[in-house]
C-alpha cells in the first residue's frame, strides 16, 4: 500500500531501533512488562506477518501489530510518530492490518485503549470501532 511516499510492509529486523523509538515516544506510559524488545521478539516468533511498519521515504514512522487466534482478532501498538499524525497514516495502517486479518478469516477485531486517551478513542471511532459494554480484565503470568 502506497500513498505519496508512504509504504506499508512487514517488519524486518533492521526496523527494530526505529520501532523501539516510536513505541518509547508514543507509549511512554506503558508498564514494564511491555518492554519493546521483548514485544518484538515475541511477535517475530508468532504471526510475524501481522507485524507491520509504515515508512515514509524510507523512514519508519508507524507501526501496528495484529493477532488472530481463529476466533477473534486483536490490534496492538498502532502508533504514528507525533510529527506525522493527522495525515491519514494511522488510517492506512489500520486498513492494512484489517485486510490481513480478514484474509485469515477473522470477522471481528478488538482492541484496548486507556480510558484517558481520548485522542485514540476518537480515532478508533472514526474508523468504525464502538465502545462495547464489557469489562476488560488482565492477569500477569510472570
Amino acid at each position: 500500500m502506497s500513498k505519496s511516499g508512504f509504504n506499508i510492509r512487514e517488519f524486518k529486523a533492521a526496523d527494530e531501533a526505529a520501532v523501539i523509538g516510536i513505541w518509547k515516544t508514543v507509549f511512554a506510559e506503558d508498564p514494564s512488562w511491555n518492554d519493546p524488545v521483548q514485544v518484538i521478539r515475541r511477535k517475530q516468533s508468532f504471526q510475524s506477518e501481522l507485524f507491520l511498519v509504515g515508512e515514509l521515504n524510507g523512514e519508519v514512522i508507524a507501526t501496528v501489530l495484529g493477532g488472530y487466534d481463529g476466533f477473534r482478532g486483536w490490534i496492538y501498538h498502532l502508533a504514528v510518530l507525533p510529527s506525522w499524525r493527522h495525515r491519514g497514516f494511522a488510517r492506512m495502517m489500520m486498513m492494512a492490518i484489517e485486510g490481513k486479518l480478514l484474509d485469515l478469516g477473522c470477522i471481528k477485531i478488538n482492541l484496548q485503549v486507556r480510558a484517558s486517551n481520548l485522542q485514540a478513542t476518537e480515532f478508533y471511532r472514526s474508523v468504525g470501532f464502538t465502545v462495547e459494554d464489557h469489562i476488560s480484565m488482565g492477569k500477569l503470568l510472570r
